[in-house]
């Protein structure tokens, strides 16, 4: 039987509920993945296209341009479901008590690695030390690889980032590759899976970059829920992502993804730490 047909038969007394028989959109999001929006939909739609029919919805997708934003919009309940950054996922989950489903998984691991990439011509035999003075571009304040966890890690250094280096932030990951592709900028902050995905598409050559500096594995996106929303509504939507196999994962799913694993109440533990010991959620 195939899957669909499965998860529907799954979410059968979902579907008589009053709530989804008056055909509301499934409102979902996802964040700057890809270089571009357009980039970015192409390859995330499929697989909210699999939730919303699984659950007996229409889709509603919003491409976000920065992390922290799928944060707000659940706080506001604009979204019932993201695709989400561990960073912004725990971000959503401090300010407006949104609850992690299921973590993705990449090449069969549920963890990756933030990376900090530089010019490949650079002589940087120790990191940060040969570093020092050079300019450094990290993303946006809600991307846990590009902003969360080097900021982190420099400050168990006793680094400030913004003195240290020639310091600016904002830029999507895609970009910051770019940059010191290009030579825009020395050093700047992404994530293994990334730098995989824009050498594996041709947007830069791999002898374009070297990289100085990971992380510990960290844990892999969120499939997140905001708060108060229908439990029926909750548990159909887990149940689709965990029943794709690896095989079902390729028809809806970008490249290398493989499926969900269920989220567990410890999953983000390490990135809820490093926010509270930055400051950047309460109790730090």
């Amino acid at each position: 039987m195939p899957l669909t047909r499965r998860l529907l038969i799954a979410s059968a007394p979902l579907l008589a509920t009053p709530v989804l028989a008056q055909g509301r959109p499934l409102r979902c999001a996802v964040g700057p993945f890809q270089p571009t929006a357009g980039d970015t939909r192409r390859a995330y739609e499929p697989f909210f296209t699999h939730l919303a029919k699984a659950v007996g919805r229409p889709l509603d997708l919003t491409v976000t341009t920065d992390w922290a934003g799928i944060a707000v919009a659940l706080a506001n309940e604009q979204v019932d479901a993201a695709w989400m950054g561990p960073w912004g996922y725990i971000l959503a989950k401090d300010r407006a008590k949104a609850e992690a489903l299921a973590v993705v998984q990449y090449q069969g691991k549920p963890t990756y690695q933030a990376i900090i990439i530089a010019r490949p011509e650079l002589a940087i035999a120790r990191f940060p030390e040969d570093a020092k003075g050079m300019s450094i571009s990290f993303a946006d304040a809600g991307s846990t690889s590009g902003w969360l966890i080097p900021h982190y890690w420099f400050k168990t250094q006793g680094i400030d980032p913004r003195s240290y280096f020639r310091y600016r932030d904002g830029a999507s990951h895609p970009a910051n590759d770019l940059a010191v592709a290009t030579g825009q900028v020395d050093l700047a902050t992404d994530y293994d899976r990334n730098l995989a995905a824009m050498i594996a598409a041709g947007r830069l050559r791999a002898d374009q970059v070297k990289i100085v500096w990971r992380s510990e594995p960290l844990p892999n996106d969120a499939l997140a829920v905001r708060d108060r929303l229908d439990p029926g509504l909750k548990s159909a939507l887990r149940d689709a992502a965990l029943g794709l196999d690896a095989a079902g994962a390729t028809q809806v799913m970008p490249t290398n993804y493989t499926g969900w694993v269920p989220a567990r109440p410890d999953s983000y533990a390490l990135i809820e730490a490093a926010g509270r010991a930055l400051g950047r959620i309460g109790g730090g």
